[in-house]
Parts: C-alpha cells; structure tokens; sequence
C-alpha cells in the first residue's frame, strides 16, 4: 500500500475516534513532508534508516518539543498502519522522543498583567486579552467557541479541548462586560463568539495570535506575548492566591494533575505561603 492511500485510511480513523480537526490539520501538515520527502512511495519500503535520515535532514533546526511531536506522529501512523495489517513491519517502533530539558512555563507577574491589560485599545483586544487571562483556555477552544456557548448569566461557557473533550469554563466579570461590548458593536451574522474584523468570519488561530502579538507590542513589556503564555499566567495566579491544585486542573483541562502541578514552581510564593502556614 502507498504511503497517499495508507494515510487517507489512518485519516478516517482517527477522525471517526474522535480526533478534533486541529489535531488532524496539524496531522496532515506531517504527512505533506512526508510526502515531499519520499514521494508516494510503498510503506512497507520505507525502513527506520530513512524515517531517521527524514528527521535529521528535515527536523535538526526544530526545537526538541516540535522534534518529539513529528516522532510522536510518526510512531502513531505506523503503528496503526502495522495492527491493521497494511505493512509487514513498523519501522518506527525503536524511534525515541528526544528528552526535553525541565523547563518550568513561564508567565506575566501582576504588574506586566496590568500593563498588558491597559494596553489594549478595541473593544476586541480587551475582550480576548480578559478572556484567555481569566479562563486559561487554549487558543484552539477559543478559536471554536460560538456565542450561543455562552452562559452570561453563570459567566461560564463549553469548550472542546483535546480529543474533542468538552469542560465547563468560567470567565471574570471584565472579562463578561467586554465581550458584550464588543459583541454589541458588531453588525455581523456570524455565529462565531470572535470574527476577523474585515469579512467577519471564523478566525484562524494565527489571527487571534496575532491580535494578541499587537497588544504586547503596544505594552512594550519585553516578554513575548502570546495566548498560550496567558494559560500560563492564569494558572500561577490561581495557585499563588491559594486555589486547589485540583480546581486548577479542571478549568484547564488537563488530563494528569502532574502537568498542572508544574505551575506550583512558577513562584515562590505559593511555596512561601505554605511554608508560613504550617511551619
């Protein structure tokens, strides 16, 4: 079987498993490399020397994370395409992620917090800068998001996060008096709770990263400004003001309390806090 058709089968796989469209869109972005690199060539051709010669020729520029991410795809493909039975061997069975370095997230203080929020000028800019703050949301969830997910009264909304895994997420009262600002000045149709502002539609993730690239760039605050950088900050100060780790863990949608635990060495005053509590 050819490497075209083996994917368009794993494709409609993982689709009907549940796999959200990012996740497949991201998937695809792989395969196209592939696809450059070896050509519609018969997987079961394809050895672990060349998926290694692929990852040395195409990934030794990519940071370690992307580097484990395109193996993790790898490992996925050929594993699925080996269970059911459309190659002899799966080549990329002995490939190993590369060990990351610990690096603990890193997140805006109280005072760049501020100053970040007070650079925001549109409507827009203050409505997503106080949602991502207040909900720790991923910048896919709330690219999704329509207004009638909104519950104004609870001030929570649905999300999808990863594997199509939906949870309850609440927003603060700024966060709720701008977005009806900014829905309120918009004359579009477009169900979307965020529309790009020529042609209103569904923005893309780039679009809403980019729109909140601007507000830093207006804040001057030398830290890179980012949306996943604002789940970051939402949950240290969550944990620094003394909220339960496993609360914490909810609202961000993490699968393992592990991952939200690493949040707790953000600061010391989490661990100060404690220390003066029961020592």
């Amino acid at each position: 079987m050819n490497l075209l058709e083996a994917w368009q089968l794993y494709e409609q796989d993982k689709t009907l498993e549940g796999h959200s469209q990012n996740t497949i869109h991201d998937y695809k972005i792989q395969l196209n490399m592939w696809y450059r690199y070896f050509g519609d060539k018969d997987i079961d051709t394809i050895t672990v020397f060349d998926l290694k010669q692929f990852l040395v020729e195409k990934g030794s520029h990519l940071m370690l994370s992307s580097l484990g991410q395109r193996i993790r795809v790898m490992r996925s493909f050929f594993r699925w395409v080996s269970e059911e039975g459309y190659c002899t061997s799966n080549p990329a069975r002995k490939l190993k992620e590369p060990k990351l370095p610990h690096n603990i997230p890193k997140a805006y203080n109280e005072e760049e917090t501020e100053i970040l929020r007070e650079a925001c000028v549109t409507k827009l800019e203050h409505a997503l800068t106080e949602f991502f703050y207040s909900t720790g949301c991923r910048i896919s969830e709330v690219q999704m998001l329509d207004k009638s997910d909104i519950n104004w009264e609870n001030r929570s909304c649905i999300v999808r996060g990863k594997g199509n895994k939906q949870r309850e997420v609440y927003f603060s009262l700024k966060a709720k008096i701008w977005l009806k600002w900014y829905l309120a000045e918009r004359t579009d149709d477009d169900p979307s709770l965020f529309v790009t502002q020529r042609a209103p539609h569904r923005p893309t993730t780039d679009t809403i990263r980019r729109n909140i690239k601007i507000v830093g760039k207006k804040s001057k605050i030398t830290k890179n400004v980012t949306p996943h950088k604002w789940r970051h900050t939402f949950a240290t100060h969550m944990l620094n003001k003394g909220a339960p780790l496993e609360g914490v863990q909810d609202q961000l949608g993490h699968a393992d309390l592990k991952t939200t635990r690493i949040y707790c060495q953000l600061s010391g005053v989490r661990r100060k806090m404690i220390h003066d509590t029961y020592f």
